[in-house]
């Protein structure tokens, strides 16, 4: 307005007078930069205005005065005009709440569609750019201290030590600066030793009396969810326990009915061995570690004759007296149990005690490959005449326990309610080195490194997710309960589970325990990783040859691995782990699983490989958490199915006989292909950067795991509802186990239970294919 009056003043023969003016300028910030602020000066000076110029020039008449003031008041708004774009130009570079504002109304743009992604702070970071930052920030000296501090002593759940161990882990995720740093607690039922009233192991007479007191080494060394009571009689020896082991018993005459029988650890769980002979109907069992298949030798770090090695006996995860539901109130839920609890004792013991069982067997000689590396021993199976006789006593109690899952999270920018987990087990019954000790340490400084790089620009799409897991020895109680108190949820927003759980066994062979979901990414992760012991190679060239892709070296889910109960429950899941090539690591699951063994056997270069591993793990939370689209490979499954279907082939005879055909089988099958190939068109067509197109194509591939649990059984009996992956009467693996009973039992096989186990898992199969069609109007069957 003060401009305005001058023009006029001039227009109308006025003098030219001194005005003020105020200029901007951009002033340095703390840092150097020209983004501190503004500068106001204040300045005076005479100044002939355009304005006043063209007064000057004409005689000022009636009409020309209102020409004169005609183009004055043009001039003004022109000059204004030209001023204002000037002054917001000028200013929308330099003030901060400006910026701010900009990025508000960018990010709201983003949500409606727009194809304009949101700036960050600072200048766009590349793959290039992310590998560099994170190599900046991970330090190996952290991950060892973290390794030394886990690992100094037993921390079983509901210990003082453990107790200790959970506000560090806590305060660490604080101390981090982490988005979200919490507690969830859970009142679960454990089972423990009696200190009162120990268990033990006696070898008797013929006459009931006691012969001799085999020693049971260390009291904690125990089966959780044994049967508690006692189990009298001859002793059978059973190889690993496996179901085609009592098999072979059957088919040489030896019946383990009325018996102990004793396995070694290796090929299966400790519970499918004990679900096995309860099914043969034994009294009890006893699994001891063979020098065979646990290294045994002082001289090479081997494993003392006189360690037991523990381990879970429930046939199942989590906790066995809440099944299928949340512990987090007893009050609240009815007194049932686990249908996976066994009902027989059981117990482990050493190789030196188990030498001297076995020394004393008779009966049939074993079967070549049933024969290990035990002293003097001639493995016999039993149980003879007059055989060996024991009494095994497990006075084992229930324990009410409270346990706590520490979380931590770094929020995402675009998708915050998609999640990336990462999880590690936290409790271990010995020092627990190589079982929590490696886990808890790259959880820990994965959580800190990748909190590092979002602070200096490093922009999460979506959301990470760090879990510290308790009472995982007792069989994933502590992963398992928080799944179960939130599944609902977790179906529709976790993207991903990783596990850390024994990521350092070795350092020959990398091995992945994945989802098909995710073996690509790893492969390509692998390559971009230098082996800790190989200079000049990557970890793919070490873990390959000319003639073998990495593929070939996955390995299925292990059903004690909280990597299982993502997929098996609707996620991808994957776990990643170091092993010796040669010899397995003696001391996991024992009191020698101490830093000091685990770091000799790799020769002191346990940082190193554990650093590794933190490499491939942060590559692959940088390719999940950033990605525009999840780099999850969907149409893996399409050749996954072909292979189980092309199981069923030999027996194609048979089903024909029956009027059944494999045709709807392969045709969801290719349903299925179909429906990938779509999706995978749908987005190359698409704009990179629409945002919300972008989301509707990764929830439809995150929920590809999920299309394959079963809709037909109920979650509580049936868990692992993976048709794939999963366990029970639902699965296909299931469905042809039934139907080989056609050849190898006949009268066993039920043609109305095989014919609705067909229809349910062909409809799931095509279930999964219409899923990931997309839309319903997008469905395009040929069923």
């Amino acid at each position: 307005m003060e401009t305005l009056r001058s023009l006029l003043r001039r227009a109308g023969g006025e003098r030219p007078s001194r005005h003020s003016y105020t200029i901007y300028r951009n002033v340095e910030g703390p840092g150097g930069e020209g983004t501190g602020g503004l500068e106001l000066k204040v300045v005076e000076r005479e100044e002939q205005t355009l304005a006043g110029d063209m007064a000057a020039l004409v005689v000022p008449g009636p009409q020309d005065r209102t020409k004169a003031l005609t183009y004055v008041v043009l001039s003004a708004l022109l000059i204004f005009t030209v001023a204002f774009l000037l002054g917001y130009v000028a200013l929308r570079g330099s003030c901060p709440s400006c910026a701010g504002l900009r990025g508000d109304l960018l990010a709201m743009a983003s949500d409606e569609g727009a194809a304009e992604e949101s700036p960050g702070p600072g200048p766009p970071l590349y793959w290039a750019d992310l590998k560099e930052m994170f190599q900046k920030y991970l330090r190996e000296e952290s991950i060892e201290s973290t390794i030394r501090w886990v690992s100094e002593g037993p921390h079983c759940p509901g210990s003082p030590r453990m107790d200790a161990l959970t506000h560090k882990v806590l305060e660490s995720f604080a101390s981090y600066r982490l988005d979200q740093a919490w507690t969830d607690t859970h009142y679960v039922g454990l089972q423990r030793p009696d200190r009162m009233n120990p268990n033990f192991l006696h070898q008797l007479d013929p006459q009931g009396g006691v012969l001799e007191k085999l020693p049971l080494e260390d009291p904690e060394m125990y089966c959780p969810y044994s049967a508690p009571g006692n189990a009298t009689g001859g002793l059978v020896y059973a190889n690993y326990g496996r179901q085609e082991d009592f098999d072979a018993l059957g088919q040489k005459g030896v019946n383990p009915q009325g018996h102990l029988v004793i396995v070694r650890v290796g090929e299966i769980s400790y519970a499918e061995k004990v679900a096995n002979a309860d099914t043969a109907q034994a009294r009890g069992v006893l699994i001891y570690p063979d020098p065979w298949d646990i290294p045994q030798d002082p001289r090479k770090a081997g494993l003392s004759q006189n360690r037991a090695v523990y381990g879970h006996v429930h046939m199942g995860t989590g906790d066995p007296y809440t099944p299928g539901f949340p512990s987090f109130n007893h009050t609240q839920f009815p007194p049932i149990q686990s249908s996976g609890l066994p009902r027989i004792p059981v117990h482990p013991i050493s190789a030196s005690t188990a030498a001297r069982l076995l020394s004393k067997l008779t009966g049939l000689a074993a079967p070549r490959d049933w024969k290990g590396r035990l002293a003097d021993v001639p493995y016999r199976l039993g149980p003879g005449d007059p055989g060996v006789r024991v009494h095994l006593q497990v006075n084992n109690v229930k324990t009410p326990t409270m346990i706590s899952n520490v979380f931590g999270c770094i929020e995402g920018r675009f998708e915050p309610d998609h999640y990336v987990i990462i999880g590690a087990q936290r409790d271990a019954l010995g020092p627990g080195a190589a079982g929590s000790g490696v886990g808890t340490a790259l959880l820990l400084e994965l959580a800190r490194t990748f909190s590092a790089m979002v602070r200096n620009g490093f922009q999460l799409r979506r959301t990470l997710l760090f879990a510290s897991w308790d009472a995982e020895d007792f069989g994933r109680v502590g992963s398992t309960e928080w799944l179960e108190g939130y599944l609902s949820m977790l179906h529709l927003k976790a993207v991903a589970y990783i596990s850390l759980d024994n990521a350092v066994l070795g350092d020959d062979k990398f091995y992945a325990k994945t989802s098909p979901l995710l073996t690509s990414l790893i492969e390509n992760v692998l390559k971009q990783v230098d082996s800790p012991n190989r200079s000049g190679q990557t970890l793919y060239e070490q873990v390959t040859f000319p003639d073998r892709r990495w593929a070939s070296e996955d390995r299925p889910l292990s059903m004690d691995s909280s990597a299982t109960s993502s997929p098996l429950r609707g996620g991808p899941g994957r776990g990643v782990l170091f092993v010796e090539d040669a010899r397995p690591y003696p001391f996991l699951h024992t009191q020698d699983d101490t830093y000091e063994n685990l770091n000799g056997l790799l020769f002191g270069r346990l940082p190193a490989v554990a650093k590794s591993v933190a490499e491939v793990v942060g590559q692959l939370l940088i390719r999940l958490s950033h990605d525009h689209l999840l780099p999850l490979d969907f149409g893996a499954y399409g050749d996954v199915l072909l292979q189980r279907i092309a199981e069923f082939n030999p027996y194609s005879s048979e089903l024909k006989s029956r009027g059944l055909t494999l045709q709807w089988m392969y045709s969801a099958r290719g349903d299925y292909t179909r429906a990938a190939e779509k999706l995978r068109q749908d987005i190359y067509s698409s704009e990179e950067k629409n945002e919300r197109l972008n989301r509707m194509h990764n929830v439809r591939i995150m929920r590809v795991e999920f299309y394959f649990l079963s809709p037909y059984v109920a979650a509580p009996e049936t868990p692992f509802r993976h048709v794939l992956l999963g366990r029970g009467p639902h699965t296909l693996r299931a469905l042809l186990e039934h139907l080989r009973l056609l050849r190898e039992a006949p009268g066993r096989f039920d043609e109305g239970q095989f014919r609705r186990q067909l229809a349910l898992a062909t409809w799931t199969l095509q279930g999964a294919a219409n899923a990931l069609s997309g839309e319903v109007w997008d469905i395009d069957i040929n069923f």
